[in-house]
């Protein structure tokens, strides 16, 4: 076949893709800037397995990895939770971060792929209309397409023409700022909610979760603005008074990572690029859980490149891509970054309110099976209005959720005007017209 794929980072659906692709007879190179065995955070993550098998993968070995709990999502009043049910069919998997890239990463070489440590890349090279190849710390690399797996802050995406249409930065209320660590246990009482998620605890805009494991307590503090370890002491010996189990020595973790929380991008392809994962913001907007949405979508993009018979790795080509992930996953997701709008616009009183009032239920905090990952929900805009106007005494509150429905109405409106095929004109003011529902 002999065309030549560079991925750019080695993201989780960038090295799935890369598999398939080389699996599929091309020449795959991944360029990644960390040094061989060091992927991964000092955490475990959790994702839900069927990702697996879509994207030509085995299941772990046992020993790798257990079932995780159900969540139970609490008010700021902390005066009531909501336990998810998740079906045992549907439970995710909880693996050891570096585990998880192991798997993927031997599962490529397996397949082929080859990996070029400790080289950055450093942005895009570009050629007229086209991307061509990468800038690394090593020298330039050249390919007949570009699988950006950068992430977030990917210096690829971010230095693309304006030309492609393509959204380089996100706003402070587009991601969220996390630092995890896993405590000591301090005392063996027992709990009742052994995964606790606390919406705007202490009145801080935000989510945090404390989880009771035998010989840890996993604490996660989220915000929408930047904080350091002077918070997450303070905030920490605050949360030790509802949570006697969560030690003070640090054994593990200890990191601050930002996630996008955001709708999925309007524009993920251009002539000899496409965006994945973190880089294309796949994260389920409410949380930030990637892995599963970025595994499935690796199927899509190597299905349409191999499709691509004359190896043209056009806009025009690698639009299927685009339109094959919104169809099974972003026309679900991007309704969601709705629903996040709402909840930065909410006081922690009005949703205390939610809890009390049942708007907000068991079901709805339960992951459904359409959207593996952390916090995905199943919301219908027009039963969430007509219960509100139910039981809402709050006119304000009230015209916030007629406001969010609205928007998610517009914005699943907004999706289904997708073009089907690729037209520069057209995409460009579809994207003007997706991306101002947001606003």
């Amino acid at each position: 076949m002999g065309k030549k794929i560079i991925v750019a980072g080695l993201g989780h659906g960038g090295i799935a893709a890369a598999a398939q692709l080389s699996k599929a007879g091309y020449d795959v190179t991944v360029y990644e800037k960390k040094k061989e065995g060091t992927l991964g955070y000092d955490w475990t993550d959790i994702f839900a397995p069927d990702a697996l098998g879509i994207a030509g993968m085995d299941m772990p070995p046992e020993d790798k990895f257990e079932y995780k709990e159900d969540m139970t999502f609490f008010s700021p009043s902390q005066s009531k939770g909501l336990r998810q049910h998740v079906p045992q069919d549907k439970l995710e998997i909880k693996m050891e971060r570096r585990d998880i890239y192991e798997h993927f990463i031997n599962h490529a070489l397996e397949c082929g792929v080859k990996i070029v440590y400790e080289c950055e890349v450093k942005g895009p090279v570009v050629l007229g209309n086209r991307v061509v190849g990468i800038k690394t710390s090593e020298g330039d690399v050249y390919g007949d397409l570009v699988i950006d797996a950068c992430g977030l802050n990917s210096p690829v995406r971010r230095n693309l023409p304006e030309s492609f249409m393509i959204d380089k930065d996100v706003e402070r209320n587009e991601k969220i700022t996390i630092y995890r660590a896993f405590y000591n246990v301090a005392t063996e009482e027992p709990v009742e909610a052994k995964f606790k998620v606390m919406l705007f605890e202490g009145g801080i805009k935000g989510v945090n979760w404390v989880a009771s494991e035998d010989d840890h307590t996993d604490l996660l503090i989220g915000r929408f603005e930047e904080f350091d370890m002077d918070h997450v002491n303070e905030f920490a010996e605050h949360l030790r008074k509802t949570n006697p189990r969560l030690g003070t020595e640090v054994q593990r973790g200890g990191q601050f990572v930002e996630i996008p929380v955001r709708q999925p991008m309007a524009v993920m392809v251009a002539d000899g690029y496409a965006a994945i994962g973190d880089s294309a913001f796949m994260t389920v907007p409410l949380i930030g859980s990637g892995i599963a949405n970025s595994l499935k979508a690796s199927k899509v993009l190597a299905d349409t490149v191999i499709k691509d018979k004359h190896n043209a790795f056009t806009a025009d080509t690698l639009w299927n891509y685009q339109t094959g992930y919104y169809k099974i996953l972003g026309n679900g997701l991007a309704p969601l970054a709705a629903a996040k709008l709402l909840l930065l616009s909410l006081t922690p009183e009005e949703i205390d309110y939610f809890f009390e009032k049942e708007i907000l239920t068991e079901d709805i905090m339960t992951i459904g099976a359409d959207f593996t990952g952390l916090g995905s929900v199943k919301v219908d805009p027009a039963d969430m209005i007509n219960k509100a106007k139910q039981v809402c005494s709050d006119m304000e509150l009230l015209k916030k959720i007629i406001a969010c429905g609205v928007r998610m109405g517009r914005v699943s409106a907004a999706c289904a005007m997708m073009p089907k095929k690729w037209n520069a004109k057209r995409v460009a003011s579809w994207s003007k017209v997706y991306n101002y529902c947001f606003k």
